[in-house]
């Protein structure tokens, strides 16, 4: 049965490339949407309020200000950004608050965004030897299982494999700068190596679905890609599209190491190499919401590559 459609939606990250997507879906579905964030005044607040966002101040660290943003809400998307070690604390903080405020309002659905193989990380290739960051996967688990455990009528938790918006601004200038700067992908990930992309937008339309259905959407862990192509794949398609020379090459551990993120990029691409994101492309396009493929992302997307 699907939920009334005149309770709002509170999206967090509603700036961003997933909760900016999921607020066009549940726009597009005649769904109110209300946007959280600690500056309603900003430029990028005020453009969601120009699309008829009812946008509210809320902090993470401020209890009665999230009371007052999840007041009388039907349903809530949670993401947060990803641990590292020069931020060890932030995604489970602000995702342990954002449970209890949504707990406290009787949110009746919750829609986690996290990431692809979240919670399978103690069965990675030398997980124990501390070959791949910890943090990192251990606090995704770590919130996915604060969901899980509330006791919400609804949780669906979305598990997104690389999103294909990576490849354009913003996000391509700390993704993969080498593209911009000299026409190639630079990373340590092997030439042969498939990587598993989904579109933004699909996370919104999989997230306003969720929000339409819950209960048959209710207790699912859904991993999401619509596509696995290596990035030498990647770069003819991008070459194609643009008709500019795209290229990939693959650096060696001490080459990767010397890049600005260091160990923990070396640590992040190499991880493609042995692990991945290992999302069954068929499961997720059993769900009846339509997946954007790469070639399509690229074509609709083909003025906005930045291509040294």
């Amino acid at each position: 049965m699907s939920t009334p459609i005149n309770s709002p939606i509170l999206v967090t990250g509603a700036t961003g490339k997933q909760g900016g997507a999921v607020v066009r879906a549940l726009l597009q579905a005649g769904r109110p949407v209300r946007a959280m964030t600690r500056d309603p005044h900003s430029a990028a607040a005020q453009a969601l309020a120009a699309q008829g966002v009812e946008v509210v101040k809320g902090d993470f660290n401020d209890a009665a200000s999230l009371d007052g943003a999840f007041a009388g809400v039907d349903g809530v998307f949670s993401m947060q950004m990803g641990s590292h070690p020069g931020d060890p604390d932030t995604e489970i903080v602000t995702g342990k608050a954002l449970i209890e405020a949504a707990g406290r309002a009787g949110v009746d659905t919750v829609v986690h965004t996290s990431v692809a193989r979240a919670g399978d990380q103690k069965n990675f290739v030398g997980w124990d030897e501390g070959r791949w960051e910890p943090l990192y996967w251990d606090n995704k688990a770590a919130v996915i299982d604060m969901v899980k455990a509330k006791g919400f009528r609804h949780w669906t938790i979305l598990k997104p494999a690389m999103i294909m918006q990576n490849l354009v601004p913003p996000m391509v200038e700390s993704m993969y700068p080498s593209l911009r700067e000299r026409g190639r992908f630079e990373t340590a990930i092997e030439p042969d190596t498939g990587i598993d992309w989904i579109s933004a937008e699909d996370i919104g339309a999989f997230a306003a679905a969720a929000f339409a259905e819950p209960a048959r959407f209710h207790g699912h862990e859904i991993d999401l890609a619509a596509d696995t192509f290596t990035l030498p794949e990647v770069a003819a398609k991008i070459s194609g599209a643009t008709g500019k020379s795209v290229s990939a090459i693959t650096l060696s551990k001490e080459e990767a190491l010397a890049q600005p993120y260091g160990e923990l990029g070396y640590r992040h691409e190499s991880w493609n190499n042995v692990e991945g994101y290992k999302v069954d492309i068929e499961a997720a396009g059993s769900w009846g919401v339509p997946l954007t493929t790469l070639d399509q992302f690229i074509e609709q997307n083909r003025d906005k590559f930045v291509i040294g």
